[in-house]
């Protein structure tokens, strides 16, 4: 048992075995002792660290949502990558966050007034290298071999980026998050399942296995797997298809509830993720849009509300933080028991989330 400081009091961190290893119940929250979730004060019991999501990129060391910060994020050991999309005004789906291209290009206008050819003509990277020739960062990049330069200046498609995820030789997934208001509107949403399904991404990866019988108080029935036979499978933050026990690669996160509704009757079998700025009354208790099974609460919301994971965990669903770059931030999202964190770091998270160790319960008092 080791102690922990919980609210002026010292509480000591349960350690359970878990098919023949000790792991923690990796989840706190910051509630009265008295509001503790019924199923203990950590919420669930999680052998793996979360998964680390490079927002737009590994975007501290690349100027964001350019292939050389996609390419940089997946050898920095990101699990995923995420994206923001908007619909250009010749109907493809590119990589950019802004409504206008003024901060990140040395061009002016919307991106949906702009085609995509006119985007291509701009410079997309120039701004970060500036900013990089004043830090450290900067210095140790020019110490080393670059990517081309239109690998760091160009503007990327989704296309593209897809077949990046699709050719990392490993599993790396891929959230996509879509911007509104647009005047495409739902245009957005029907471009971007219909490139999906022509990866092969918007639907079932493979068909259900059938499960073991087991045997139960009434004879023989079926059941799920062993936690422990799950250990050995990649970590995903997704959860498997509704129609498959393959993990999606792709998620589609938006801060519109009707996106998400848009993608879900399109394509059912996507995870959504609702994003979140601001924690509204009406999902207090952990309650989400019908048909998304993620919440994805921003990293102020969490500070001042960590009892809310709680309760989005005891209603069945899954928890994406952003924008997480803080080691504070961290560590209390990795003690809540999150099962993504979105960051601009995902080299310093990985590192941090390894030294908290997972799989080996602390050492000294025990």
């Amino acid at each position: 048992m080791a102690d922990i400081l919980y609210f002026g009091h010292s509480r000591r961190i349960p350690w359970v075995a878990d098919e023949g290893r000790a792991t923690r119940r990796a989840g706190w929250h910051d509630e009265p002792v008295s509001q503790a979730p019924a199923d203990g004060p950590y919420g669930r019991t999680r052998p793996d660290p979360p998964a680390v999501v490079a927002h737009r990129g590994a975007s501290e060391s690349a100027p964001e949502h350019t292939l050389a910060a996609y390419r940089t994020a997946i050898e920095e050991g990101a699990d995923a990558l995420e994206c923001d999309v908007r619909l250009t005004a010749d109907g493809h789906l590119v990589c950019v966050h802004d409504r206008r291209v003024n901060r990140t290009s040395d061009g002016r206008g919307a991106v949906s007034a702009l085609e995509l050819a006119d985007l291509a003509a701009l410079d997309f990277g120039s701004w970060k290298a500036r900013e990089e020739r004043r830090d450290e960062v900067g210095r140790r990049q020019r110490e080393t071999p670059e990517e081309p330069d239109w690998e760091r200046t160009s503007v990327l498609t989704l296309e593209r980026l897809l077949e990046l995820v699709t050719d990392a030789g490993r599993r790396v997934e891929l959230a996509i998050e879509t911007k509104h208001p647009t005047r495409w509107a739902g245009q957005v949403e029907e471009k971007l399942v219909e490139l999906l399904r022509r990866f092969g991404l918007a639907g079932p990866a493979a068909p259900r296995a059938p499960r073991a019988p087991r045997t139960g108080r009434n004879g023989p029935r079926t059941g799920r797997a062993k936690p422990g036979a799950e250990s050995s499978a990649p970590h995903t933050a997704a959860g498997p298809h509704p129609e498959t026990d393959e993990p999606s690669l792709v998620r589609v996160m938006s801060f519109s509830a009707r996106s998400l509704h848009r993608i879900h009757a399109a394509a059912p079998a996507v995870p959504t993720v609702f994003l979140m700025q601001f924690l509204l009354p009406r999902f207090r208790d952990g309650r989400l849009p019908r048909g998304v099974g993620i919440a994805g609460p921003s990293m102020r919301i969490v500070r001042a509300n960590p009892g809310y994971v709680a309760r989005l965990h005891r209603a069945g669903h899954r928890v994406h933080v952003w924008t997480v770059d803080e080691p504070d931030d961290v560590a209390l999202c990795a003690r809540l028991g999150v099962e993504a964190l979105i960051t601009n770091r995902p080299r310093q998270v990985r590192a941090q989330l390894d030294r908290i160790g997972y799989d080996t319960p602390p050492t000294g008092d025990a």
